[in-house]
């Protein structure tokens, strides 16, 4: 049962990053999803349990965030 819990919430804070990215219309870089999935790993395990709430931290905490400026980001928030 674990297991399966395990990939329910790493699918959900998957769409969740996707939604970010599908928001702001830009593209998958490597380097912007390693900061967006660990700030929605970080949410998750701070008691946010769905798309929608991790999504929406995600954007607003994340505001038009490229691949030039997401450390920075990470530097305000």
């Amino acid at each position: 049962m674990q297991q399966r819990n395990e990939h329910v919430s790493f699918r959900m804070m998957s769409e969740a990053v996707q939604a970010w990215y599908r928001f702001y219309e830009v593209r998958p870089d490597d380097r912007c999803s390693n900061v967006l999935c660990q700030a929605a790993i970080d949410l998750y395990q701070g008691g946010l349990r769905t798309v929608d709430d991790i999504a929406t931290t995600l954007i607003g905490s994340y505001v038009g965030a490229t691949r030039v400026n997401v450390p920075t980001s990470l530097s305000v928030h």
